[in-house]
């Protein structure tokens, strides 16, 4: 089945043009590297002006998604979930404005200020690689571009997608669990959680005398993760609660501890589809870009677009 999907694949990217160039920007050294020119293109606004080709302005985007040194196959995996992103709110059209991605294009001194210049030129040149390694290519669902939600790190299990994502189905993560910063633990006053929880702009009149007694857990996800809890009079969402708090993740308890509360919270990000610390523990067992993606995101299709 492999060597059958590397043929189409190979078929599919014919009408990428492919071709060799030479950059002297990095250090002033002359640098081979291979420019795939995809006809599909960037619109830069704001102060810059022109057109960065999709290929090119995946490096920087994905140089800013995921960190750099997570192995060749995560990185390709997550070249193509933005380059998905990127086609989807293109749709029918080769051109999209910068400002309609939501993305602000970082250039090579950008990337190199938040490298370091001793990491730029390897980090940049693994990035490079990875975008060029899937030129093109997109996943779909029932011909259409997915969703393609990532986060860090997963509570141990992805979460499972509404009737819109239905690719998007909980699967184990569990070596996520080793990722920095995996678990995290915060405290605060009663008066400091109280005002935090005000700021959401909800109709409430949570009092301090409230809390932590009243703090009741209603609806929790197969992966863990928080969908409602009440807190005083008030119903939230578990990422409402968490934007407010500023937790990592959805995936939290609260509690009275000390005299204060106490939110302990495990994984990175929302939770739903890849997770790149997932990504990278396959790629270094030895699963392919195209296997991470296909765990990840149930019933796909991988194509050259």
């Amino acid at each position: 089945m492999r060597r059958i999907w590397t043929g189409c694949l190979l078929a599919l990217l014919i009408p990428y043009v492919v071709t060799l160039v030479w950059s002297g920007s990095i250090r002033g050294e002359q640098q081979k590297q291979m420019a795939v020119v995809s006809g599909k293109r960037i619109a830069l606004d704001g102060e810059r002006t022109g057109y960065v080709d999709a290929e090119e302005y995946l490096i920087g985007m994905v140089g800013r998604q995921m960190p750099p040194d997570y192995g060749a196959e995560a990185l390709k995996a997550q070249a193509v979930v933005a380059r998905t992103y990127i086609y989807k709110k293109m749709g029918d059209s080769d051109e999209i404005k910068e400002s309609e991605l939501g993305i602000t294009y970082i250039e090579e001194s950008g990337l190199e200020k938040l490298w370091g210049s001793e990491k730029f030129v390897e980090y940049y040149e693994a990035i490079g690689d990875a975008v060029k390694a899937t030129a093109g290519v997109v996943m779909t669902y029932e011909d259409e571009e997915i969703d393609a939600l990532y986060h860090r790190a997963s509570a141990g299990m992805t979460r499972a997608g509404d009737e819109h994502h239905p690719y998007l189905e909980p699967v184990e993560s569990r070596r996520d669990v080793e990722a920095e910063n995996y678990l995290s633990v915060m405290n605060w006053p009663a008066e400091t959680f109280v005002s935090k929880l005000k700021e959401l702009g909800e109709d409430t009149e949570l009092a301090v005398s409230q809390v932590p007694e009243s703090i009741q857990m209603i609806e929790k996800d197969g992966a863990g993760y928080v969908g409602k809890i009440q807190i005083g009079n008030h119903i939230y969402t578990g990422e409402e609660v968490s934007k407010a708090l500023g937790l990592a993740s959805s995936c939290f308890t609260l509690e009275g501890y000390e005299g204060q509360i106490r939110a302990v919270c495990k994984g990175i990000g929302h939770g739903y589809g890849l997770s790149q610390y997932g990504a990278k523990m396959m790629g270094e067992e030895g699963y392919s870009w195209e296997d991470i993606l296909n765990y990840y995101y149930k019933n796909i299709n991988l194509i050259s677009s």
